[in-house]
């Protein structure tokens, strides 16, 4: 990052340079907690450093996230 970089930039922005989302699929992915966020009154902000620390980290063991169906409840598992 150099001193021209901002500190911050828009939800849509964010979404089209970093994913190449739409303005509708950015604001569902900072919803889901997918592209990190600040708000600062009304004004939603996506910071660029953790959103590139964020990339960089991206395919780490620890940050991986599980997909599939939730873990079933003690009742539930039991009926089946």
């Amino acid at each position: 990052m150099n001193d021209e970089t901002p500190l911050t930039i828009s939800v849509p922005q964010a979404g089209r340079q970093y994913f190449d989302m739409s303005r509708g699929a950015s604001y569902e992915a900072a919803k889901r907690g997918d592209i990190p966020t600040v708000k600062i009154g009304r004004l939603l902000r996506v910071p660029v450093r953790a959103l590139e620390a964020m990339l960089d980290n991206a395919g780490q063991k620890s940050n991986r996230r599980v997909s599939g169906p939730p873990p079933r409840g003690r009742r539930e598992a039991a009926i089946r």
